[in-house]
């Protein structure tokens, strides 16, 4: 009997009884957002815009072949015009094409034996968030829209560490449906491990395109697990958050845990980069249910009483009536800072509330960075659960 089965009945519940609701690299890539067989109907401005298209493709694949750094900043603002060409004519999948993808990538993640309590959801969701929390409001750098964790450095930044493995899983959906981009394939990705893990939909559109390695951020753009208050701010605020935001991402936490590797450790939205230990890392789940999307992690932030862990680890907290959970030092900032407090409290007394925050929260970070004239709707989609699609 396969994990979902056996999972899906224990969602409703959880859910019921809680709150009554419900790694392969890769150089190589040729697709920008994406692709698809000409629209039936014809008309003037299709023909244009395909014209737009065809003449961008084919300056920009002779660009592509050039060495020079000049040629391949040139193809990728060739690439950003065609796709909003094709916006402007309507020449993109259906809603249905990126529904079926979706459904792909719920597939996946349920297939994962014992990886991480039986899902790869949580690895999926951290790849959607390292890939569009690169993001500078100020330089207009980083963020989703050229996915660039497919090259070195980023790839091997310590802050993503163990991506690998979601990267290679969706490696192979994209073979499955090479017409869509990295960038859009790993944002929907997030927003189907969230739903699919009994979480709140998430509003999410296409219309990324792939980059190149000089598009690469640089480091130390991601959250320090071990820091306090001023540096999540600071991180935060750098992307375009607020106080109510940042508290509502963390909820994320509710989800997978930390990892202990020989070299790194891993979590989902915090991490230390290239911090190296001779044995462990951070280590253990948050919450009891690490792959059901609930408030758990505010109710247990000030349900349960947390006292460091005494180990040869680095500094993190466990919970003190089991020792099986854990708390890294930027959790435990959201209970003592006033601000933080504030949010952080009311998402552990209305999971509704938290849900509507994370949502809205959630869709503004992964489209980060992306032109809006790129995106194929004015309006943010609202992906199917598998459940939905069987009701």
């Amino acid at each position: 009997m396969s994990f979902a089965a056996i999972r899906a009945p224990l969602r409703r519940q959880a859910l019921s009884a809680s709150f009554k609701r419900a790694e392969l690299r890769t150089s190589s890539f040729r697709k920008y957002s994406t692709e698809a067989p000409p629209a039936a109907k014809s008309n003037t401005g299709l023909y244009v815009g395909l014209g737009a298209v065809v003449l961008g493709g084919g300056v920009a694949y002779y660009l592509y072949g050039s060495s020079s750094e000049t040629g391949k900043v040139t193809s990728t603002a060739l690439k950003s015009a065609a796709q909003s060409a094709k916006v402007a004519t309507n020449f993109v999948p259906t809603k249905e094409d990126y529904q079926k993808v979706y459904n792909r990538i719920a597939e996946v993640i349920d297939d994962a034996d014992d990886y991480d309590n039986g899902s790869f959801g949580p690895v999926v969701l951290r790849l959607a968030w390292h890939a569009s929390g690169t993001y500078d409001k100020v330089t207009g750098t980083g963020g989703s829209n050229y996915a660039t964790m497919r090259f070195h450095p980023e790839s091997l930044h310590g802050a993503n560490a163990g991506l690998h493995v979601a990267r290679e899983l969706m490696e192979k959906i994209k073979q499955e449906f090479s017409w869509i981009s990295y960038g859009d394939l790993w944002t929907l990705a997030g927003v189907a491990a969230v739903q699919e893990m009994a979480g709140p939909k998430v509003p999410w559109r296409p219309g990324r395109i792939d980059g190149f390695e000089s598009h690469v951020p640089p480091d130390g753009r991601l959250p320090d697990a071990s820091q306090g208050a001023q540096h999540i701010r600071d991180i935060f605020y750098r992307m375009g958050f607020d106080d109510q935001e940042i508290v509502a991402l963390c909820g994320a936490h509710a989800l997978g845990r930390c990892h202990a590797d020989r070299y790194r450790f891993r979590c989902i939205f915090f991490s230390v980069a290239d911090f190296v230990l001779s044995s462990s890392g951070y280590d253990g789940p948050w919450t009891f249910s690490p792959t059901m999307f609930t408030n758990d992690f505010y109710k247990l932030l000030f349900d349960e009483k947390w006292v460091w862990k005494k180990w040869n680890g680095p500094k993190q907290l466990e919970d003190k009536k089991t020792k099986s959970l854990m708390m890294l030092p930027t959790d435990y900032v959201l209970t003592q800072d006033k601000s933080f407090k504030k949010y952080a409290k009311a998402y552990a007394d209305d999971v509704d509330l938290f849900f509507k925050d994370f949502s809205a929260a959630f869709a503004k970070l992964l489209e980060l960075g992306v032109p809006t004239q790129q995106f194929v709707a004015s309006e943010a989609w609202i992906m199917q659960t598998v459940d939905d699609q069987k009701s």
